[in-house]
């Protein structure tokens, strides 16, 4: 199970953390990752992160703002957003891949119920 939390209404250019926790024991094979989705829209790749080694992959629209962290004793694993931008307004789903995926939403099996951010220009 996970519960994602820190959404909220910002500004352009503000900060916000989202965070989500996990329950159960997070193998070092699996990835655990935030996605976005807008209404009408498909769910799209923000940033994944390896759980054994730490390693982080972006997608470009976030790359250098965005910074995805985990932390193995509490099992959880954060989204620190910075410089926020209107297009960023979406829900934010925090999830879980067993097997290792990075990218694709039909790769991961496990989803949180999302926070929405919402971005005012």
């Amino acid at each position: 199970q996970l519960q994602a939390s820190g959404g909220g209404l910002v500004q352009a250019g503000d900060s916000l953390r989202l965070s989500c926790a996990a329950s159960g024991r997070i193998f070092s094979s699996a990835t655990m990752g935030w996605f976005r989705q807008v209404r009408g829209k498909e769910r799209e790749f923000v940033a994944t992160i390896r759980w054994g080694t730490g390693r982080t992959y972006y997608a470009d629209s976030v790359k250098g703002r965005f910074t995805i962290s985990r932390d193995t004793a509490k099992n959880t694993v954060d989204l620190q957003m910075n410089t926020v931008k209107p297009e960023d307004t979406a829900v934010y789903y925090c999830s879980r891949s067993r097997s290792g995926a990075l990218y694709s939403p039909t790769s991961f099996d496990d989803w949180g119920q999302g926070t929405l951010v919402t971005v005012s220009s």
